[in-house]
């Protein structure tokens, strides 16, 4: 059984600025990357790493790299653990998409929802999320470490806790860390959350 540690990225540009960064190219902030070294070290006090799989977004390997360096681990990249393609909303402010008519607003409508101009609806970021896990070896004791991001985390809770095509309007705060005994897909799954870091002071920081 393998013990995951799923971390959102920390503070990126795009969060301090509430901007939708979808795809783009956002770095952390300097808090973010201050932070994003500081959890790292508090992780590493305790609990011995085996892999490190992140997202390829910059946010997420600049949040990855901290660990990285501590563990003396080579970056795993997956892009079935990358943010939701927005499309045409990519790069928006959260007060800009407000405007768009087409835009999804309500959270729980996502499921089979496109965004306009080759975006992602849930279902299709859960089908990723759900061979990502589908890949993990049942055998492999291994204690590994998960940089991903804030929509992508909604869908890995609901496939983790088999609640397809449900899932939470909520997400973790950067930095956040949720520990999980991973049993396999199909299986209920308890997370465990650990704030580490300055984590509890990026909540509800989309």
């Amino acid at each position: 059984m393998s013990e995951l540690y799923l971390i959102r990225h920390a503070q990126s540009k795009a969060n301090s600025q509430r901007i939708m960064a979808s795809r783009q190219a956002f770095p952390l902030t300097d808090a973010g990357k201050a932070d994003a070294d500081l959890i790292a070290s508090q992780l590493y006090e305790t609990i011995q790493i085996d892999r490190i799989i992140s997202s390829p977004l910059n946010r997420a390997m600049q949040t990855a790299a901290s660990f990285a360096d501590l563990y003396n681990l080579e970056i795993e990249v997956d892009e079935r653990i990358s943010e939701q393609e927005l499309g045409k909303y990519s790069g928006m402010t959260y007060d800009q998409v407000k405007k768009e008519e087409q835009y999804e607003t309500v959270t729980s409508r996502r499921w089979d929802w496109v965004p306009e101009g080759g975006g992602e609806s849930y279902r299709m970021i859960a089908d990723r999320v759900r061979s990502f896990f589908d890949s993990f070896s049942m055998d492999a004791p291994d204690k590994i470490l998960i940089v991903t991001h804030a929509v992508t985390f909604r869908l890995i809770r609901a496939v983790l806790e088999n609640t397809l095509p449900e899932y939470p309007e909520s997400f973790p705060n950067n930095g956040e860390i949720w520990k999980v005994d991973f049993k396999g897909i199909g299986q209920h799954h308890s997370i465990e959350s650990l704030l580490l870091g300055n984590s509890r002071d990026f909540a509800h920081n989309p």
